[in-house]
């Protein structure tokens, strides 16, 4: 992720939770994680051990939370990170979701969990000890943003287990009206205008996935410009179009799944 995205994101965490695009798209990964199983119990009766990249505030990993044994939830943006500890705060959350804020690049990083599951607070760059291996990696409408796509995937990879799956959930590239996804206000650090489907199962098979699949996990319909730059600096509300409906448009979302052998 680019320093733009993490500008832009810091800045839109406090509200980010009053998007309900955002919302309605976290609750279907969360129901397309459920219904392929993907969170099920391991053949030793455990829950799996989970990283998410690019968690944001936290709206997937709070529900994914009662899935796992452990989550360790990933954003380079501190803003979204102060956010997601702000919720964690509070008496009725899950204890076992760990945020920490890092880009990160290279699954043996000194600042992840060792793994015992220890982090340490002044991890040197000299620390070769082994890192944790996750049952489960996953991430959630962040591959748009991410500039090289294979190197991200094969991060993820290189943070799996022998036998762990992967799950990416992103919005499709179907042509050129998957553009609309952004409003031309929020364009800064989108690379892509959604995933395209043949060039992703490629990726993944060429970085060492098995068992690649990569299908259409739900539609979502949101509201879009009628044309670039209609809403200005944001969606108008209901008074400001005077009752008037905004244009709307179906996205569908992939689901890309794969195993480290």
């Amino acid at each position: 992720m680019t320093e733009a995205n993490t500008t832009r994101f810091d800045a839109e965490a406090a509200a980010w939770d009053n998007n309900p695009d955002v919302i309605s798209a976290s609750n279907s990964a969360l129901t397309a994680l459920l219904e392929r199983k993907l969170i099920d119990k391991q053949a030793d009766g455990s829950l799996p051990t989970a990283l998410e990249l690019g968690c944001g505030t936290g709206l997937l990993s709070l529900t994914l939370a009662p899935h796992v044994s452990s989550l360790l939830a990933i954003d380079a943006s501190s803003g979204m990170i102060r956010a997601l500890d702000s919720k964690l705060a509070q008496p009725q959350a899950p204890r076992n979701i760990r945020p920490l804020c890092i880009m990160l690049e290279d699954p043996d990083d000194p600042r992840l969990p060792d793994s015992a599951g220890s982090i340490k607070s002044n991890a040197s760059s000299t620390d070769v000890s082994p890192r944790q291996r996750y049952d489960l990696v996953l991430s959630h409408l962040v591959l748009h943003h991410i500039p090289d796509m294979s190197a991200f995937l094969t991060t993820m990879f290189g943070c799996l287990k022998s036998g762990g799956r992967l799950a990416v959930t992103d919005f499709e590239d179907f042509g050129p009206e998957a553009r609309k996804f952004h409003p031309e206000s929020k364009m800064e650090g989108v690379e892509r205008h959604g995933i395209p489907r043949a060039e992703i199962e490629h990726i993944l098979k060429k970085i060492g996935y098995v068992d690649v699949q990569v299908e259409v996990g739900w539609t979502m319909r949101k509201e879009i410009e009628a044309w670039p730059g209609e809403w200005g600096s944001k969606r108008p509300t209901k008074e400001e179009r005077g009752g008037k409906a905004l244009e709307e448009q179906d996205f569908p979302f992939l689901i890309m799944l794969g195993t480290k052998p």
